[in-house]
């Protein structure tokens, strides 16, 4: 079999997939599949005021965290696609330069829905959801008292990405405070992923709710000292038994371990007689299942030693 490599292209049966040009498709069509694919996305309550005094708050899923230095979350209202008009937040900011991104946990995920109503504009949606405002401290936007983390940002940008009904608007926001409830830290004061029980938007009516037993840590990449999936023993492209995040757990490790190493671990464990079958297929078979014994047991180095010794 050939080993598998950066120029190597797997040609897969393309009966098995559905492949779609965008533009054959009306924006509802193109929108719909974007939402339920591009999941799970974290959700912005953005609160909001506009020249008069009126208070809008409103969430959007197209939202992500851009940069650190300096501090800038990015959303994007989207013009609505049935008539191409603005939402009241992409109103609001261009008015005034000025929002709060509240997070929502689990708490408080409803109000957040009955916010996203059309509301008439100049409608207060913290009155119409049961949420509570809070005075922010550099901003004239309130935020919501009921969020875990709040940001008050300024508004640095606001980049339209088309004409026509869909189309989203960028608004880049530069965040001047954050407001976070001591109830999610832990006892260095960080923020405690397992206590801090946020939702995040699926496609159709479905969230997701965040739990604590649904989280799972995976050790970051050593960076370039990582030897590489590719460099792992031949073998590994064509095991049945390991799968693609096993192998690249496997590769992510800085060093091939040295003759002498394995040799060790070979007799410390008396692998000479699966070492010495002759039957290449079974040998590997039983190599990588017991490679992936160590995996569960989270004993990565004897997981290594284990690959390597044929």
């Amino acid at each position: 079999m050939e080993k598998l490599n950066q120029n190597y292209y797997l040609q897969f049966d393309m009966k098995n997939f559905k492949t779609i040009d965008p533009h054959d498709l009306s924006t509802q069509q193109v929108h719909k599949i974007l939402l339920s694919s591009i999941t799970p996305r974290p959700i912005a309550l953005a609160s909001t005021i506009d020249s008069d005094g009126n208070v809008n708050l409103s969430p959007f899923s197209y939202f992500n965290v851009f940069s650190a230095a300096p501090p800038v979350l990015v959303f994007s209202p989207a013009n609505r696609v049935t008539n191409n008009s603005k939402k009241d937040t992409l109103a609001n900011v261009q008015e005034n330069k000025e929002v709060v991104i509240n997070l929502i946990d689990k708490n408080i995920v409803e109000p957040t829905s009955l916010s996203s109503v059309y509301f008439e504009r100049g409608v207060d949606e913290f009155i119409k959801s049961g949420l509570t405002k809070i005075s922010s401290t550099k901003v004239s936007p309130p935020r919501v008292s009921e969020s875990p983390i709040s940001f008050e940002c300024k508004v640095n940008d606001v980049i339209s990405l088309g004409p026509d009904g869909g189309a989203g608007n960028l608004i880049i926001c530069e965040i001047l405070m954050i407001h976070i409830n001591k109830e999610f830290l832990d006892s260095k004061g960080d923020i405690d992923p397992l206590k801090l029980n946020l939702v995040a938007r699926m496609g159709g009516n479905y969230y997701l709710d965040i739990k604590p037993e649904n989280l799972f840590e995976i050790k970051k990449p050593v960076g370039v000292n990582a030897i590489g999936v590719d460099n792992l023993p031949n073998h590994i492209n064509y095991s049945d038994i390991l799968s693609k995040n096993e192998i690249a757990r496997l590769g992510n490790i800085e060093m091939i371990p040295s003759a002498k190493e394995i040799h060790k671990f070979i007799e410390s464990n008396g692998l000479e007689k699966i070492i010495s079958l002759a039957d290449e297929k079974e040998k590997i078979i039983l190599i990588h299942k017991r490679v992936r014994e160590f995996l569960k047991k989270n004993d990565l180095q004897s997981a290594i030693l284990m690959l390597f010794s044929i």
